[in-house]
Parts: structure tokens; C-alpha cells; sequence
């Protein structure tokens, strides 16, 4: 088996939400396999702070600064793609927000504002790729799910529904595009190191839960889940189709 398997030169990949965390981690293990990487956010500053760094390491970066809740936007990112011929073969939507809120006490429009990001942009900015790719017969999309893909936790019902939405758009798009030669895909991240879970991560009772409940005993680095990106964006997995695996340190497959 040749290792250019999962050699992504030439290609060039969008990660969405990357100017830090888990989505900062895909870009950077995406790049370090030869692809050319563009980094999404909306902060602009943070996005370029992020490109340079990236850059001093010998990667070849860019940026797009746009809201993926935004569908006006979202068309007009690609239609700029298209127009300086950048075409987009490898997609992860990871962008995401976390709000915790017992249900009985959640407004109507935090509920909509965490599924818009966690979800509808995944169509939006799926969408969009799709059609491109479709066009050329090829295409790698990476949805980012979660362990609330398949279990849910008191206080953050918005993100549970939106990362079980994940894994069923993700068998959506397969059932639509595999025949057009995309191969869409997720990974469902148990418990990380992240800037999202700072606050889980300082409170003492929380930390040794998860460490408790993970057969690996710790929490994740996001760098653990550059293996997974770069096999569902590689020639490796040509014939994968709907899959979610998750990278969680055994956390989903124990009691």
C-alpha cells in the first residue's frame, strides 16, 4: 500500500471555523499532508493572526472571512472561489457553538442560533461545495459531529439535536452525492482540550468524570484528530461513504 494514499497535494481544502480549536487542528493536519488549506471565520484579525502563523511553518493558507449562517454569503464565497479558480475538493464544516441551558429555561432564539451554526450551515456551505464538485466527479466532505451525536447530556439539548442532525445529513449527502463521487463523511469528537470546553476543563468534579468515564482516562488533544481528517480527505477512504468515527478515547463504546 503506497503512502500517497493520503497525500492531499494539489488538493485544496475549506475548514470551516478554523482560526483556533478543532477546526485549527483539521487546517493544520490538512496542510501538513500537502493540501492547500483555507481558513473561515468571521474575525477576520484572528483569521489572519492564525493564516500567518500556519504560513511560518511552510503552509500554503488562505483566508475567507464569512458568516456559514449566512446562505447570501456562504453563495457569494464560492462564486469568489470560482472566480479566482480556486476549486474547493475537500470541505470540513466544523464550524459550532456550544450554549448550556436546562430546556425548561431556553429561549426559542438561542435554540435557533446554536442549530443554524451546528447544522443549517453544514447544508449551507455543503451545499455549495457539492454542486462544484459534483460538476468535476469528485469531492470530500468531513462533517464534525460529536459523542451527542449518539448520547445526549442534560443542558445542552441545541447542540445534542444538532450533532444527531450532523451524522443523519452526513448518510443524507451519501444517499444524494455518493453516485456523483463525493465521499461524505464525519468524525465525532469525544472530550477535548478546547477554548468550548474551558469551563468543563477548570471544574474539578467535570474533569474527573470524564476522566473516569473515558477507558483512556484523560481528555483529548485536538491534534489526535488530524489522522481521521486527513483519511476521509485522502484517496484512502475512495469508497467510505456515511460514516461517523468517533475519536473519543473509547468513551462511546463502554458502560
Amino acid at each position: 500500500m503506497s503512502i500517497k494514499l493520503f497525500d492531499l497535494t494539489g488538493k485544496t481544502a475549506l475548514v470551516t471555523g478554523s482560526s483556533r480549536g478543532l477546526g485549527r487542528a483539521f487546517a493544520e493536519g490538512l496542510a501538513a499532508a500537502g493540501a492547500r488549506v483555507i481558513l473561515n471565520g468571521i474575525d477576520e484579525a484572528r483569521l489572519e493572526e492564525t493564516a500567518a502563523s500556519m504560513r511560518s511553518s511552510g503552509f500554503d493558507v488562505l483566508t475567507a472571512a464569512f458568516d456559514v449562517t449566512d446562505e447570501t454569503a456562504v453563495i457569494s464565497a464560492f462564486e469568489t472561489f470560482d472566480a479566482n479558480g480556486i476549486e474547493v475538493g475537500i470541505l470540513v464544516n466544523n464550524a459550532g457553538i456550544q450554549f448550556r441551558k436546562p430546556m425548561l429555561e431556553l429561549a426559542t432564539s438561542d435554540w435557533q442560533r446554536v442549530i443554524d451554526t451546528n447544522l443549517t450551515s453544514a447544508f449551507l456551505v455543503g451545499r455549495e461545495a457539492a454542486k462544484r464538485m459534483a460538476e468535476r466527479g469528485a469531492g470530500k466532505i468531513i462533517n464534525v459531529g460529536s459523542l451527542t451525536s449518539e448520547l445526549a447530556r442534560a443542558t445542552v439539548a441545541p447542540y445534542t439535536v444538532a450533532k444527531g442532525g450532523i451524522k443523519m445529513l452526513t448518510k443524507a449527502m451519501t444517499a444524494e452525492w455518493a453516485e456523483k463521487g463525493i465521499q461524505a463523511n464525519a468524525i465525532g469528537p469525544g472530550y477535548m482540550i478546547t477554548d468550548m470546553n474551558e469551563a468543563l476543563l477548570a471544574n474539578p468534579e467535570f474533569d474527573a468524570w470524564v476522566k473516569a468515564r473515558t477507558p483512556a482516562r484523560r481528555w483529548g488533544r485536538p491534534e489526535e484528530l488530524a489522522g481521521t481528517v486527513i483519511y476521509f480527505a485522502s484517496a484512502a477512504s475512495d469508497y467510505v461513504n456515511g460514516q461517523i468515527v468517533y475519536a473519543d478515547g473509547g468513551m462511546i463504546s463502554v458502560l
